[in-house]
């Protein structure tokens, strides 16, 4: 009975994280790869709370490019893929697979 018990809660909790699983990146929509990281919409020095999953090479990008200011400033996601930098990274990496890698560069 209690392996029965042991089962069903581990079967529970799996579907949960299937569940939770993130979909594509919040910024450049591709499939997201083995490795996600959250990024905080507007950063948590100014306030925000709300995260989304994202790339790494799309997290760095995103923080070589603005400063926490710039990124409190625009406030969304929308907004953020209207920057100029932002907006020809995701036309580089648009055909990328989800796990690609690449030093990434302040543009600051």
């Amino acid at each position: 009975m209690r392996r029965r018990q042991g089962l069903a809660a581990a079967a529970a909790l799996a579907a949960r994280a299937v569940a939770e699983a993130p979909g594509p990146c919040a910024l450049c929509g591709r499939p997201l790869g083995a490795q996600t990281e959250w990024h905080h919409v507007v950063p948590k020095s100014e306030g925000g709370r709300e995260t989304e999953p994202v790339h790494p090479i799309c997290h760095r990008t995103i923080h070589a490019t603005l400063a926490n200011a710039e990124l409190a400033r625009l406030g969304t996601l929308d907004a953020l893929r209207g920057e100029p930098a932002i907006a020809r990274f995701l036309r580089w990496i648009a055909d990328k697979p989800a796990d690609f890698h690449a030093p990434t560069r302040r543009s600051r």
